[in-house]
């Protein structure tokens, strides 16, 4: 059995607990008319609602991934997995991504064949289940915009919302034209702009979670803008090893080797240089060792560690 071990990174507060509502309301809704929506592009033949239905799929992961982002943050590391289980959240984000792709490619391939061979579609079942889906859609950005958090999670959610309700404006709108005109090519070219947006959103997830998973650089943190920060405090003389990554989303890390005058002096410097860290770069997690000059040395280049000191939070 693996012994837990604490890890202060992995406390929450109570209202990112309070998040959690929200979202499942939201996650229960998506779901429901997510299923309501498929069967009915299977009843109604209409392509641009299984199109909408595999969007919402895109919703449901969203929402699913910011829920595991709340619970994994419950759970403590331990001594065989000392970053508790965040990187999971990551690693669903990639599956979820090729799992869109697939989805996408099978919608272009059944949007050629109607284009080629239109096909019959009951509009006005189609416009009715759109028209509901706009609602749900509606309904779960108003839920997710009352929450008063800005964790990237949540508002990653609220745009996948959004962006779903674009589909279902434009599922409705098909299904209002063939409506009226009996136009069935209405059907598989929306589902085509549908699939853009599916697609768009995969790439998305798939680069973020890439990246994330390669341990590159964190978006939005320049290293050498790092570098100059830590660099701006008194009593250090440079840095080097500098890395930055992302543990996941909203989670950054940052190690890094420091030269310094006074090994005395540094518990107010690393204290200091933290704070400044996660002020301007919200970098929440930080391991520095630090290391000092040679005072016989004519080389300022050249320094050495004496007793080295390794400070994390």
């Amino acid at each position: 059995m693996e012994e837990e071990i604490h890890n202060k990174d992995n406390v929450i507060s109570k209202e990112d607990l309070k998040e959690k509502n929200p979202l499942l309301l939201v996650l229960f809704l998506t779901v429901g008319f997510m299923l309501l929506e498929a069967a009915a592009g299977f009843f109604t033949g209409s392509l641009a609602l299984l199109s909408d239905a595999a969007h919402m799929l895109t919703d449901v992961f969203a929402l699913s991934l910011a829920l595991f982002a709340l619970w994994f943050a419950l759970k403590p590391p331990t001594s065989a997995k000392t970053f508790g289980f965040h990187r999971t959240e990551v690693l669903a984000a990639f599956f979820n991504s090729l799992l869109l792709f697939c989805i996408t490619v099978g919608i272009f391939v059944e949007a050629y064949k109607r284009i080629r061979n239109p096909s019959e579609v009951k509009s006005l079942e189609m416009t009715v289940v759109a028209f509901l889906g706009l609602g749900v859609n509606i309904l779960g950005a108003y839920i997710l915009s009352r929450v008063k958090s800005n964790n990237i999670n949540i508002r990653g959610a609220i745009l996948h919302v959004i962006s779903d309700a674009l589909g279902s404006v434009a599922a409705l709108f098909a299904g209002l034209v063939m409506l009226k005109t009996g136009w069935y090519y209405a059907d598989p070219i929306i589902s085509v702009f549908i699939s853009t947006l599916i697609l768009r959103a995969a790439w998305e997830l798939f680069g973020e979670s890439i990246h994330i998973l390669l341990e590159g650089t964190p978006k939005g943190i320049d290293l050498k803008a790092v570098e100059s920060a830590i660099c701006s405090h008194r009593g250090v003389l440079g840095v080097h090893d500098l890395h930055a990554w992302t543990l996941t989303q909203g989670f950054e890390a940052l190690s890094a080797h420091l030269i310094i005058e006074d090994i005395h002096l540094s518990e107010n410097l690393i204290k200091n240089i933290k704070n400044h860290l996660h002020d301007k770069f919200q970098i929440s997690h930080v391991t520095l060792q630090l290391e000092t000059r040679k005072c016989d040395s004519g080389d300022t280049s050249c320094y050495e560690t004496k007793t080295p000191s390794i400070y994390s939070s």
